[in-house]
């Protein structure tokens, strides 16, 4: 077998390391996963089972992983949120350079804190904002780039989590807590600012914020309503959120949440949901993330943006309002008119149609974004400046700020000017060191 390009160790072997190392065992002659830690042995032994037999060196912790030197060229970090800087300054130390879990970190200071040890270091880290890698995104950004607007005016983007997604991951799950995750902005809409930085391709100057939880709170609690659906709810048959759809239609989410839950007996499963957080009633939870949510975005160039999060739509969509023409995408547009992209010509009122294939199965994760980030990962590695990659820390931290700062207007109710959200962390963190 030829030498690859690439090792990898990885840190955190959850969905997103093992989506990356499955496409890496895909492309040997360019990747190869050499090392993986974990503190649940169930992830370790599924990471082997993506690889050849024997040639994964497994630890119980990054503390081990780290104690053997360094392994590879590149970490992925795949850990939960709070817990992204330490080990990525860590591996940075060592002499890796790094694929990093988005976000970078779970407040603005932290984000500057590991920009400055990546340059200080001399380190590369690649962000996964695998938006960037689709085939879609990819061709809206080229159509742009060629004119096909003229000069962008406006752009309106909305992110439609779905609501049984929203429940799943932002109200029972990880992110459902903003105190011990991200705000939702960030933990869910980070890809969507990092877009919309890469499409406008300009400095953001101003934010405002409105934004709530409303709907999934004890206020509208059907009467009856148990705290664990499986302990009888009333409305169990009408209810989009029932946890028991666990058991049905929606077990493909076990796969990230429950080792084994998606092969597990319908009785397993539902004796899981008897203490499992997963297995709440959505308006008895301790969420605190928005379920709604509108960013107003001032851009150098003139453009002013929107982008809506909801929990009550499925799908990205974008509306590109130019000087020659008008592009609508994503989701609304392909359930109105069976298209991906459609640009209508100011002058003529001709519309013309473009579409994108996603390859189903291996490939078809994040609109193909993920395969797309790891098939040209070694030539974004080549590149002689690091901050050129596609979706590089220096290019995600300024989505980043975007996000933190729309989260802190909601907040204080006010329209925040980035650079001086820029200064202000700077000052806590020279503080902090």
């Amino acid at each position: 077998m030829p030498t690859p390009s690439l090792t990898f160790a990885a840190i955190g072997c959850g969905s997103r390391v093992r989506t990356y190392t499955k496409t890496a065992a895909l492309l040997p002659e360019r990747y190869q996963v050499v090392a993986a830690a974990d503190p649940n042995p169930e992830r370790l032994k599924m990471m082997q089972a993506l690889l050849p037999p024997g040639s994964l060196r497994t630890f119980a912790s990054d503390r081990e992983l780290f104690a053997a030197g360094k392994l590879a060229d590149i970490m992925m970090l795949g850990t939960q949120d709070a817990y992204h800087v330490q080990p990525c300054i860590e591996a940075m130390r060592l002499g890796y350079d790094v694929l990093l879990e988005k976000p970078i970190a779970t407040n603005f200071t932290e984000v500057m804190k590991l920009e400055h040890e990546a340059a200080r270091l001399g380190r590369r880290v690649l962000v996964c904002h695998v938006l960037r890698y689709t085939p879609f995104y990819t061709l809206v950004k080229s159509l742009l780039d060629a004119g096909a607007v003229g000069e962008i005016a406006t752009v309106t983007a909305i992110e439609g989590v779905a609501p049984f997604h929203q429940a799943h991951s932002f109200v029972r799950g990880h992110w459902g807590v903003v105190e011990k995750s991200s705000p939702m902005i960030i933990a869910k809409c980070c890809h969507d600012l990092d877009v919309l930085s890469w499409l406008i391709d300009a400095k953001c100057l101003q934010v405002s914020s409105f934004g709530s939880l409303s709907h999934f709170n004890a206020a509208h609690a059907p009467a009856g309503a148990p705290l664990y659906c499986v302990e009888g709810c009333p409305v169990a048959d009408t209810c989009i959120y029932d946890a028991q759809r666990y058991v049905g239609d929606q077990r493909p989410w076990l796969q990230w949440v429950f080792d084994g839950g998606v092969n597990a007996t319908d009785e397993s499963v539902r004796q899981w949901l008897r203490t499992s957080p997963w297995g709440r009633c959505v308006y008895h939870c301790d969420n605190t993330a928005v379920d709604r949510q509108t960013v107003n975005l001032n851009f150098a160039n003139k453009v002013t943006a929107t982008l809506t999060m909801t929990a009550f739509d499925n799908g990205r969509s974008l509306e590109i309002r130019g000087t020659k023409a008008v592009l609508l995408a994503g989701s609304t547009v392909n359930r109105l008119a069976n298209h991906d992209i459609a640009i209508t010509d100011h002058h003529t009122g001709r519309t013309e149609y473009h579409d994108v294939k996603v390859e189903e199965g291996e490939f078809a994760g994040h609109g193909g974004g993920d395969y797309g980030l790891m098939n040209v990962l070694d030539e974004e590695w080549r590149k002689p400046n690091p901050a050129d990659m596609r979706s590089s820390l220096q290019r995600s931290v300024e989505s980043h700020a975007m996000g933190f700062a729309a989260e802190a207007a909601r907040l204080q109710h006010t329209v925040v000017d980035l650079d001086d959200f820029r200064r202000e962390h700077q000052s806590r963190l020279i503080r902090a060191e």
